[in-house]
């Protein structure tokens, strides 16, 4: 075929103009990217690789701040109080603190008394059972589990732990210490948080004389050495921190007695890395104890009353006690520590056995308390001095 002269003269022009065109954007790139180089913002790509999943050599941390408030000792006073158009409302005596219960990312509490509701006929002292929406109050200020071991679990007998746990079954409240039966004791309560697997055990001295009935000693868990080291070794096996909430101590004692030191250090070595003890009805402590493997563990030896009728004498005066725990996961193994125990003190409010409120301790002032100040310093001081 022959060529056409025309054309061929347009196509050389065309392939030119091209070169040219090219040969010009080169040399402007040239020069933007020396120019961005004298700005240190020159880009260079490198060939992309894989990325290992070897993880050998390193360390991963995760925390969790654990906290405890004390006894929820309801006397009439205070579920008289709680009545207001025909229903009981537990949540305004507890508003004041919600913020701080709240913060902890695990909450325990200590259920002094059964709720067994009005079904069995609400009482006071002597022989307590409390309206159920006490427990609703508690889940609502961020109570995450309560304690329900103690010298009052089998004041309505075995009608009201069955009417109590039934209760926090339903309410989704996590309890442990007393149990509906042989099988509910059994379960080791394990509570996740952040990674961090916390068991919860609870223990109490005694029954104020009512006995267990025979066969079913699920009811309560009474102290005993032996029954305990078998549950701490089982709950180590299931978690990575074991909290022991027990009932213990004399009333209205601020010292913890020799049988009570002997018995944290007893649990300390057998596993137990947090103690939170109940009873004495006033404050006890907070101190360190260090385990045989060289551990080191957290005991409060009484976190005091946080909501009842009784006062003066250091009976109204509870508070907050919190830890963080910290679980290292490294080649050689896992690693727990504890640390920065910190202390909220408290104080229950009321007038004339009306209006009860529990709010901190350093703004009692506010609420009647006379050198509310210099008291919270003393608490403070009494809590905490031993830990330094």
């Amino acid at each position: 075929m022959k060529k056409i002269p025309g054309v061929l003269s347009l196509g050389i022009f065309i392939a030119a103009g091209l070169g040219i065109a090219a040969s010009a954007i080169t040399f402007q790139m040239y020069h933007e990217a020396e120019a961005n180089g004298q700005n240190g913002i020159v880009k260079t790509q490198k060939p992309h690789s894989p990325r290992s999943s070897d993880v050998a050599g390193k360390s991963y941390a995760e925390k969790v701040t654990l906290g405890a408030i004390g006894d929820i000792l309801i006397h009439d006073t205070v579920y008289e109080d709680a009545f207001t158009d025909g229903n009981y409302d537990f949540k305004p005596m507890l508003r004041h603190m919600k913020e701080y219960l709240l913060a902890p990312d695990l909450l325990l509490a200590n259920q002094e008394t059964v709720l067994g509701g009005v079904e069995i006929g609400l009482s006071s002292y002597p022989a307590f059972n409390s309206p159920v929406e006490v427990g609703d109050a508690l889940i609502d200020a961020g109570v995450d589990i309560v304690s329900n071991a103690n010298n009052h679990s089998l004041d309505r007998s075995e009608k009201g732990v069955l009417k109590s746990t039934g209760y926090m079954e339903a309410a989704g409240l996590p309890y442990v210490g007393s149990f509906k039966d042989a099988e509910d004791r059994d379960k080791v309560r394990v509570l996740t948080k952040n990674g961090i697997k916390v068991a919860y055990l609870s223990y109490t001295y005694g029954t104020n004389g009512i006995p267990v009935p025979i066969g079913k000693d699920y009811l309560v868990n009474l102290i005993d050495r032996e029954i305990m080291k078998a549950e701490i070794h089982r709950a180590k096996e299931q978690s990575d921190v074991i909290v022991m909430s027990i009932h213990w101590g004399n009333e209205y004692q601020r010292f913890p007695t020799g049988e009570q030191e002997d018995l944290a250090q007893f649990l300390v070595n057998e596993g137990v890395d947090i103690i939170f003890g109940h009873h004495p009805h006033v404050l006890q402590p907070m101190d360190w104890i260090e385990a045989p493997d060289g551990r080191k563990a957290l005991v409060v030896y009484s976190l005091g009353n946080f909501l009842s009728g009784q006062m003066w004498d250091y009976k109204d005066i509870g508070g907050l006690a919190t830890i963080e725990v910290t679980k290292i996961l490294a080649p050689e193994g896992k690693n727990i520590m504890l640390s920065n125990p910190q202390f909220l003190p408290t104080f229950v409010s009321s007038s004339r056995q009306r209006n009860y409120q529990v709010v901190p301790l350093n703004e009692a002032a506010n609420y009647g308390l006379a050198d509310a100040q210099n008291k919270h310093a003393e608490i403070m001081h009494h809590m905490t001095n031993s830990l330094k």
